[in-house]
């Protein structure tokens, strides 16, 4: 189980509505892409690999099937707290650093927000 805490949310990192992303980074998040991201904290780190295919992503009570994990997603959620979650079918090769999460609505988010990664 991966369980982080939502301490910032970019002031751009909600406009992504329409392409159904969402980009995590963690706390030490470069100035130049804190604006794009929704910056978490992780609070619980059991699992080598907590993003698998057929898990559960749960965003406070928004519960969403993982669909697809791209190769490094889980070393750079390990190392920089950073994935990007689309909501969407996969268009192709899945890139390294995605995962694809269905239903396919971007969810609600907000500071203090629980994202968890679960079997």
């Amino acid at each position: 189980m991966y369980k982080s805490i939502v301490k910032e949310i970019g002031e751009l990192a909600l406009s992504f509505e329409e392409e159904k992303i969402m980009i995590l980074f963690g706390p030490q998040t470069p100035e130049g892409l804190r604006d794009m991201a929704v910056i978490h904290e992780a609070e619980e780190d059991q699992s080598e690999s907590p993003v698998k295919e057929g898990h559960t992503l749960k965003i406070d009570d928004q519960e969403f099937t993982i669909t697809a994990v791209g190769s490094a997603a889980n070393n750079n959620l390990k190392e920089l707290g950073h994935i990007s979650i689309y909501f969407n079918e996969p268009n192709g090769e899945v890139l390294p650093g995605a995962v694809f999460a269905s239903p396919h609505v971007l969810p609600q988010v907000k500071n203090g927000s629980v994202i968890e990664f679960k079997s």
